[in-house]
């Protein structure tokens, strides 16, 4: 098993769309860097409207932090004011946790034939947007549903009507809808697309700090690389 040291620097590179297993030098993340990391990745799942990138190392090491602050209350003084402000603290937590995990487990019931075209289909080396977990339950949750449709209407139907595409059923994600964000590392010539016919592609300049609304589409690469958040 990895040390906690060492699942705190995996979390790091994850959080960072890096790779904790290369050559590259390890950082480690301190328990209020790893929370943030956390709240980042929530911000971005919450308004992203596709399924982003799986954050296994960052969730492993948040409810192994959780255990931990959970110890330390045990040999706090009953009625400390300390105790019960760490204990609204450890509750705010799990609640963004869960609510990661709830908006990820939403859009893989909403967009699961497209996801799992979008792993088969992946390249050898190229992150998985699914944690092991989450591949099982959209791997069940597609079979569940064909065989729901063969049953109860499908096999009702003529023999020429009896197949469903469901990849052609079921809508993709809309990754022309527009999203706020936060510009956390300076950005130049991103280039946007035009919104009238009458308009030209321009380029723009996204400087540290700024905030836009912006077609998701365009800025994709960005919230997957961490230079902007979205609010």
């Amino acid at each position: 098993m990895r040390s906690r040291a060492g699942r705190l620097a995996g979390a790091m590179a994850a959080a960072a769309g890096g790779d904790s297993d290369g050559d590259s030098e390890e950082l480690v993340l301190t328990p209020a860097q790893l929370i943030h990391s956390l709240e980042q990745a929530w911000l971005n799942e919450k308004f992203a409207p596709e399924l982003l990138e799986s954050k296994p190392e960052v969730i492993e090491c948040v409810v192994e932090q959780l255990d931990h602050m959970e110890a330390n209350l045990k040999r706090g003084k009953r009625g400390d004011l300390r105790v019960s402000v760490h204990h609204m603290e450890i509750e705010r937590i799990r609640y963004v946790l869960s609510s990661y995990l709830r908006c990820r487990l939403v859009k893989i019931e909403k967009f699961f034939p497209h996801i799992l075209e979008k792993e088969k289909s992946r390249a050898e080396g190229e992150p998985s947007i699914l944690s092991p977990e989450e591949f099982a339950f959209a791997k069940e949750y597609m079979a569940n549903t064909e065989s729901y449709l063969k049953n109860v209407a499908l096999k009702h139907m003529p023999p020429n009507l009896q197949k469903v595409s469901l990849l052609k059923s079921v809508p993709k994600p809309n990754l022309d809808s527009f999203v706020f964000l936060r510009v956390l590392e300076r950005q130049e010539n991103i280039l946007v697309e035009p919104e009238t016919d009458e308009q030209r592609e321009y380029a723009i300049n996204l400087e540290e700090g700024s905030q836009h609304l912006m077609r998701y589409r365009t800025v994709a690469p960005l919230v997957a690389s961490g230079a902007v958040q979205l609010i």
